[in-house]
């Protein structure tokens, strides 16, 4: 953050109000601004108290960190239902946060809720839509002329509704967050599934769908299962629980620290995960120039820890001097080998073991501890006369983590390496990576520091073994050239022929200075946005403005076409690609013509192939629902569990409620993506028995009864109709609620605001 100065003279600027006023609303204790773009809204650790008290009375039990900010935030404390995992909490979220590619649908929807201005703070990052193609400068460059027209309009959207827009190059969503707008004690959501970085800094931060966003901005109470409080280490297993860690291994991590290990919780399928608040956050708080909010939180502080003797319902003991370095991989996160054995593993299952580019940085390892332990790395490798085997990149996390590694020379020490900085954005994470060493189809191995290595996400290409570990594994790696080397024991060999070997890597948790805020890039929204105008062409390609879902007809979904049986894992990168499909993410009839073409077809092994009920030729998925859609056929998806994991990309609901989809029926749902369906009108419907999933056939009809007496905790019944004649009844499980059941009857969750609005 920019030091104290710096800030109050942008804000005079902005705003144009005296610096005293500035000063005084800062330095208040009992009133200490959220951040400090916004000066007029406040911390309010004094409801949070009150409400915690009231809960805690109520319970008549001590509370968990997790259960103190979530309950803290209740919209009725003293008359809310609360009984982890069972009921739906009704929550008054802090602010909200997006990402361009998500912002475009949530802001979409907004503008068609009728609404004039959001109701709680609320900001835009433009972070998704940079490909990484030759270095950060071109780069952000070729991005803003190529995007303009979303840019435009997410920066007239947000000064017309009151959204805080930071424009292209400011970096990563998450790390701006955690350098601005995460504190102890606050309950953020946003439109991205790697917000729980912000439980790094003592906050409660879940991922959500724009729909969801939307309710919140709306001023609407927002919808949470009660989470249960535990640690669970699969992909699957977290669903459902807030991940809380506490114990004294605490104090011995950074917060930026705490931050990754927060952010990769998304990948265990929890719905947070988050750190008590310590000398760390409050080192963090004050560097990034927000030292009124560390000193509020100490006079708070007993709110924002757990309380002795609280109960969890899972324990998970990790011993932090037990730990060695590990590499996850490939094609899922939850693959994981320690880097001293990965290079066996290879060799016995033929994973190339040439590691052709390593990549560090994304919102999960680009603080500056991050650059400076991999600085530390390269440094040894340079004094020997090395360079990097593989080819090697970059990602800032944020531009002022840029300006910082620049200004302290750790920049110049990776470019050294033959490293190059890309651009402050998501990069090759997301698949923004116009790769050119490689063919699509070739086998080969690369190693990161991001968070997700699902088939072909880096850069489209399904024989890329990706696998993810830390910054400084990446870039020993990347010096090395292959998985078979061990930094911890193996020896390099020197230019002058003199063999050596790596020393673990120290580097400075924060900048001995102050942070280089670099360039500004942060628009405020003007206090009156009357004059203020969003333009969306009828013509554009990108830009679509939404028509309303068609409601139910009050009936039993009857005859239903299975549209794919899908086989194995089905994340939301299968459903609906990133990629270069990003660019479509503000059209929803362009983006819908990627839906689930990464899906595996059960019936032949393939991709986007499924047969045509009508012609019984085999073609695309989307063509199929087009025609489906167009004949006034309605169809259903099979999926097995966990289905949709990954991204919280509402997309991939949106688009097969587009072409004519009414229910998706799976073994278990991934919970962003659950929810998705639900705030779409959609049906999420699970096999009470899990081994019905293999009932059903492609071939098969299917009818879903008992919608007339849709209730919550009912199942309801399935009528599978084989071609042969025969039937079969299946039971379906749901977690509906009131609220969501009157999302289906309405025919979506924005139907339903509209409808209360009137």
């Amino acid at each position: 953050m920019a030091p104290y100065s710096l800030l109050v003279t942008r804000l005079q600027k902005a705003l144009g109000v005296r610096q005293y006023h500035v000063a005084s609303v800062l330095c208040q204790r009992a009133k200490v601004a959220m951040s400090h773009f916004e000066p007029n809204e406040y911390i309010h650790y004094d409801l949070l108290e009150k409400n915690i008290n009231i809960v805690r009375k109520r319970l008549n039990r001590p509370l968990t960190l997790s259960e103190k900010i979530v309950y803290g935030h209740l919209d009725d404390p003293a008359s809310q239902e609360i009984e982890r995992g069972k009921s739906y909490l009704r929550l008054r979220p802090d602010r909200v946060a997006m990402q361009d590619a998500t912002a475009q649908m949530a802001m979409l929807q907004f503008i068609s809720s009728g609404l004039s201005k959001v109701a709680v703070p609320s900001t835009i990052h433009c972070d998704h839509l940079i490909e990484a193609q030759v270095g950060g400068e071109k780069d952000l460059r070729r991005a803003k002329d190529i995007n303009q027209e979303v840019y435009n309009f997410l920066a007239t959207a947000g000064a017309k509704y009151g959204v805080g827009f930071w424009k292209p190059g400011s970096g990563i969503i998450h790390q701006i967050i955690l350098e601005n707008y995460a504190y102890p004690g606050v309950l953020l959501i946003g439109t991205d599934s790697h917000t729980p970085n912000g439980g790094g800094l003592g906050g409660i931060c879940i991922g959500v769908g724009g729909a969801d966003a939307v309710d919140v901005m709306a001023g609407i109470p927002w919808e949470l299962k009660c989470p249960k409080v535990a640690g669970i280490l699969t992909v699957k297993g977290g669903t459902g629980a807030i991940v809380e860690y506490h114990g004294p291994g605490v104090d011995s991590i950074s917060c930026t620290g705490m931050a990754t290990i927060c952010n990769m919780g998304a990948e265990i399928g929890a719905t947070t995960s988050v750190f008590p608040y310590n000398h760390r956050m409050k080192k963090y708080l004050s560097k990034t120039g927000r030292e009124d909010i560390a000193n509020l939180a100490d006079e708070f502080k007993d709110h924002l820890v757990p309380d002795p003797g609280c109960h969890y319902d899972q324990l998970i003991e990790i011993n932090l001097s037990e730990l060695k370095p590990h590499i996850n991989g490939p094609f899922t996160p939850d693959l994981a080998h320690p880097v001293a054995e990965v290079g066996k593993v290879a060799e016995k299952e033929g994973w190339p073991l040439d590691i052709r580019v390593g990549l560090i940085g994304s919102c999960t390892n680009s603080s500056y501890e991050d650059m400076g332990r991999s600085a530390a790395v390269a440094k040894q490798a340079l004094a020997h006369g090395l360079k990097c085997k593989s080819q090697f990149t970059i990602t800032p996390g944020s531009e002022q983590i840029r300006a910082t590694i620049e200004r302290d020379g750790y920049a110049q020490i990776l470019r050294d390496l033959g490293g190059i900085v890309l651009a402050n954005a998501c990069g090759p994470c997301i698949g923004q990576w116009d790769r050119k060493d490689i063919k699509k189809g070739e086998k080969n191995t690369i190693v990161t520091s991001y968070n997700r290595n699902f088939t072909g996400r880096n850069d489209a290409n399904p024989e890329t073994h990706a696998f993810v570990t830390s910054p400084e594994i990446v870039t020993a790696l990347a010096i090395a050239g292959t998985l078979k080397f061990n930094p911890e024991t193996d020896y390099l060999t020197g230019t002058d022929g003199k063999k050596f070997r790596l020393e673990a890597p120290d580097a400075d948790e924060l900048p001995k200075g102050e942070f280089d805020p670099g360039q500004d890039t942060y628009q405020h929204p003007p206090k009156d946005s009357s004059g203020q105008h969003v333009d969306v062409s009828p013509t554009s390609q990108r830009l679509q403005l939404l028509e309303p879902f068609d409601k139910w007809d009050g009936k039993d979904l009857e005859d239903l076409q299975i549209l794919i049986k899908v086989k194995g894992k089905c994340t939301t990168d299968h459903i609906s690609a990133a990629g270069p499909w990003l660019k479509f993410r503000g059209h929803l009839d362009n983006i819908s013509n990627n839906l689930l073409i990464g899906a595996i077809n059960i019936e032949n092994g393939k991709a986007n192939s499924v047969r045509n009920a009508v012609t019984q030729e085999f073609g695309p998925v989307p063509d199929t629902a087009r025609y489906y859609k167009k004949h006034g056929i309605r169809w259903v998806v099979i999926g097995d569990e966990n289905y949709g994991e990954g991204s919280s990309r509402e997309h991939a609901a949106l688009e097969p409620r587009h072409l004519g989809g009414r229910a998706i029926i799976t073994k278990s749902f991934a919970r962003i993506h659950e929810t998705n369906l639900k705030k779409q009108g959609l049906l999420p419907l699970t096999f009470a028995d899990p081994a019905d999933y293999n009932k059903i056939h492609p071939v098969d009809k299917l009818t879903i009864q008992g919608l007339k007496d849709f209730t919550p905790g009912k199942p309801l019944k399935c009528i599978i109709k084989h071609p042969n004649g025969t039937q079969e009844t299946i039971l379906l499980n749901h977690t509906f609620n009131e609220t969501q059941i009157e999302w289906f009857r309405a025919g979506s969750a924005l139907n339903r605001m509209k409808e209360l609005q009137q």
